[in-house]
C-alpha cells in the first residue's frame, strides 16, 4: 500500500474509517463464530488510534480547537477499554456481541466528529494549513510498522492515556 494511494493524511485516515465500518457490518451479518472479525476490528482500531495519537493529533496541537483534541483522546480511551475486553474474551463470552456493538457506536460517533464538514477535526486541520501530505507519509510509515507487528506477533493491549483503569 503505497503512500501515493492517499492524497493526504485525511484520505488515509478516512480510508481506515471506511475499512472499520465494513468490518463492523461484516460482524453484524456473520453467522457462527465472529471472533476472527472482532479481532480484526480490534487490530485495525489499535493501529489507527496509535498513528493518530503518536503523529496526527500532536501535529494539530495549537492549530485546531483544543476541546476537539481532548475529546478525541478520551474517546479513544473509551474505545481502548472495550477493545481490550473484546480481545481478551471469546465470542462465547457473555456480552461479547454487545461490547462489539457499543464499540461500533463509539467509533461511529468519533468518526462523525473527526469528519464533520467545516467544524470537524479534519476540516479544521485543512483550514489551519497543516501539511497533510507530509503527515500522510509519516502516518503510512508508522502504520506499516504496526501492521507488520500485528502479523508477526500481535499487538499489545491498547493503553489508555486519559482514563485510569482499575
Amino acid at each position: 500500500m503505497a503512500s501515493e494511494e492517499f492524497t493526504d493524511a485525511i484520505a488515509l485516515l478516512k480510508a481506515d474509517h471506511r475499512k472499520v465500518e465494513e468490518l463492523f457490518a461484516k460482524f453484524e451479518k456473520a453467522q457462527g463464530s465472529k471472533q476472527a472479525i472482532a479481532e480484526q476490528i480490534c487490530d485495525e482500531l489499535k493501529i489507527h488510534s496509535t498513528i493518530e495519537e503518536e503523529i496526527f493529533y500532536p501535529s494539530l496541537e495549537g492549530k485546531i480547537e483544543q476541546d476537539l483534541l481532548d475529546e478525541a483522546y478520551v474517546e479513544h480511551d473509551g474505545a481502548k477499554v472495550l477493545i481490550n475486553e473484546i480481545a481478551a474474551g471469546g465470542s462465547g463470552d457473555e456480552f461479547y456481541d454487545a461490547k462489539v456493538k457499543v464499540l461500533q457506536e463509539e467509533i461511529e460517533h468519533h468518526v462523525k466528529e473527526e469528519e464533520a464538514p467545516s467544524k470537524g477535526m479534519f476540516a479544521q486541520a485543512r483550514e489551519a494549513g497543516v501539511d497533510l501530505v507530509a503527515l500522510r507519509d509519516r502516518l503510512m510509515a508508522r502504520k506499516q510498522e504496526l501492521m507488520a507487528q500485528a502479523e508477526s506477533g500481535g499487538l499489545p493491549p491498547a493503553e489508555p492515556k486519559t482514563l485510569t483503569t482499575a
